[in-house]
């Protein structure tokens, strides 16, 4: 069968993303309907972190400011002060989920949580109120344990079969998987269990990411064989997985390690998809065979997990350039600088 030209979608969803504060989301909070995303579920992992219903709906307002066409989806972040009570108040007011922080394992998670067992009051409160949970699917590293960037996802999934068989009517979603573990055990899981897949972890290995600080995220991306489930996922056309791009700017000096005062500064977490990320997704899934699962993948499993229709007219429809588009080198405004991820590389799609 022949490969199509133009692919019509039906209103795309990003379901995690990152848009910041200040001057960075200024910037890139636009990118995200000029990457062809007309639903965004957004990130809390702010500073400080939003515990409150009444700042999360202040960021959303901040938001639909900055971006009207976009349908902004919040989310409070896992910290004590986000009690039963709160997460009532959070349900009333069109909050849409909880996300879980391990304590230190990516950006601004230092108030991450370490004992999963005294927020079970707050998931039964979840569950009653028909809110999601999503995890960030990593356990802190730990020497003694041999625990590290590298296997931190296996370890967790132990947590992931306890809180689905503790709470069978919370939806919880696995936020960017990177193993064949993790496309495994969601599979054997219930129905109230998904999973986000981004575009990069998509196209990237270990290899690619060791000498690219700009590859560099969290989770890690891992070997060939795990970047083969992934896609095998998406191939297979399962509704238990959906596109959660975790597009994650930074300035571009905090990609760079760097000494200053005499102590190294670590190189920040995160890829940033967001500007053009249908035509990247496309690109991707018809580099494995797979673009005949664009829609499910982008549009419609996500949508019908989290029960959020389409709204009308918010088609996006993708051509194939007379010419390929080269993703640019960086990209800037409000006094701050992004590279985004794939810069100097040809993308098959554009949008129309």
């Amino acid at each position: 069968m022949p490969t199509p030209s133009t692919i019509t979608l039906p209103a795309p969803a990003d379901f995690h993303v990152h848009v910041r504060q200040g001057a960075m989301s200024e910037l890139v909070t636009p990118h995200v309907a000029q990457g062809g995303m007309r639903t965004a579920y957004v990130m809390p992992n702010l500073v400080p972190p939003l515990t409150r219903t009444d700042d999360v709906l202040a960021y959303q307002r901040t938001l639909e400011a900055l971006a009207p066409d976009v349908e902004w989806l919040m989310t409070l972040y896992l910290h004590p002060e986000v009690t039963p009570d709160e997460i009532r108040k959070a349900a009333k007011a069109g909050v849409r989920g909880v996300k879980s922080y391990p304590r230190g394992v990516t950006t601004n998670s230092a108030s991450g949580i370490e004992d999963y067992g005294v927020y079970y009051p707050v998931f039964k409160a979840m569950e009653e109120e028909g809110m999601v949970l999503n995890l960030h699917g990593e356990v802190p590293s730990d020497d003694e344990k041999n625990i590290s960037v590298l296997n931190a996802e296996k370890h967790f999934l132990g947590h992931l079969r306890q809180l689905a068989a503790d709470f069978p009517a919370l939806r919880i979603v696995l936020e960017h998987a990177t193993t064949a573990e993790a496309v495994d055990c969601v599979l054997s899981l219930g129905p109230n269990v998904a999973c986000t897949i981004t575009a990069h972890h998509l196209w990237l290995t270990i290899d690619t990411v060791a000498p690219q600080p700009h590859h560099f995220c969290k989770p890690l991306a891992k070997e060939p064989r795990d970047r083969r489930a992934l896609q095998a996922a998406v191939s297979s056309g399962s509704p238990k997985f959906f596109l959660g791009s975790d597009s994650a700017p930074h300035p571009t000096a905090s990609k760079m390690p760097s000494v200053t005062g005499g102590e190294l500064h670590a190189c920040a977490a995160g890829c940033y998809t967001s500007p053009y990320l249908l035509p990247l997704v496309a690109t991707l899934l018809e580099g494995f065979g797979a673009l005949d699962r664009l829609q499910g993948f982008v549009s419609d499993h996500g949508r019908k997990f989290y029960n959020i229709p389409a709204a009308e007219k918010a088609e996006v429809t993708l051509r194939r350039p007379a010419t390929p588009f080269r993703v640019p080198a960086t990209l800037a405004g409000f006094g701050t600088e992004v590279v985004p991820f794939w810069a100097g590389r040809e993308l098959a799609w554009e949008i129309v």
